[in-house]
């Protein structure tokens, strides 16, 4: 079951940024969610209403289960993995922040301060984040008159009580490293485009489809991976098919064969190889040391 508006025109601002709202979705999770981080002030807010998983985000496993709210900015890699028996529903906001040009300058702006500088947060919502998301879809299905100034008002709320969150707790540590801002210079949607293909078309993707759904050129493309992501489109795409295939192996009782052809591979050794390269183990061994 999903739920998702994407191709959204929706912008907001807050203090000294401005919020664009690249898609918003609510799913319950019958799959799990390779590896992947999003591109330069990138923000993507998670709230689990139900159910049970777990997330892996920079290498760290962390148990997911109801009311758990987490954050994850730019470049932070992140999977998720629902128990089975009771998998987990949650609702998934997507920003992207830019510089507000009206706000004055010398200005105090304490929380999207603090939401701009938190890159990761993890723990239990008690802000009461669960009503607000509620709100906020029954507003877009439903988009009454006024619908628009509702949801901008909804998505500043959920920003606020993100950070009240951040200060009501003590932060869960994490080990990264400074990842530099860069101005946006595309139309908001493109990175969700490249996202969404690598997160789900990672099989068939080449640089010339990807260049075609972005209007740009093979170079372009190139370039935006590069400046943006700090990874080339066949280093992309390579770790998206290694993300997909930890999953598969771990999760699934698919050949490792059947593995291989899932993920677009012309041969098994092929597979094999690039597995070994990536994680310095074979598939069999990765599967009988993660189960």
């Amino acid at each position: 079951m999903q739920i998702k508006y994407t191709n959204l025109d929706i912008h907001f601002s807050l203090e000294h940024m401005s919020f664009a709202v690249l898609n918003l979705v609510y799913e319950k999770f019958l799959r799990s969610i390779p590896k992947h981080s999003h591109s330069n002030r990138s923000y993507e807010i998670h709230y689990i209403s139900k159910g049970y998983g777990t997330a892996v985000i920079q290498g760290v496993t962390y148990p997911i289960i109801p009311n758990t709210l987490y954050v994850t900015g730019p470049g932070i890699e992140h999977e998720q993995t629902p128990m089975q028996n009771d998998p987990m529903e949650e609702y998934c906001i997507n920003l992207k922040i830019s510089p507000n040009p009206d706000y004055p300058h010398g200005d105090a702006s304490q929380i999207t301060t603090l939401f701009e500088n938190t890159l990761f947060w993890f723990g239990q919502d008690t802000e009461q984040i669960h009503l607000l998301m509620e709100q906020l879809f029954y507003e877009m299905q439903h988009q009454m008159l006024g619908y628009r100034l509702q949801v901008e008002s909804l998505l500043s709320q959920c920003v606020i009580k993100m950070v009240r969150n951040y200060l009501a707790s003590t932060p869960v540590p994490l080990q990264t490293k400074d990842i530099p801002f860069c101005p946006a210079n595309l139309f908001e949607q493109k990175y969700i485009i490249i996202e969404e293909c690598f997160l789900y078309d990672y099989k068939e993707i080449t640089l010339a489809n990807l260049s075609t759904r972005l209007g740009l050129g093979a170079r372009q493309t190139e370039r935006l991976l590069k400046e943006h992501y700090g990874k080339t489109f066949l280093q992309k795409r390579n770790d998206a098919r290694m993300a997909a295939a930890s999953v598969l192996l771990v999760s699934t009782n698919q050949s490792i064969t059947d593995i291989s052809e899932s993920l677009g591979y012309s041969a098994v050794e092929h597979f094999s190889n690039a597995f070994r390269r990536h994680y310095h183990i074979s598939p069999s061994d990765y599967r009988k040391k993660h189960r």
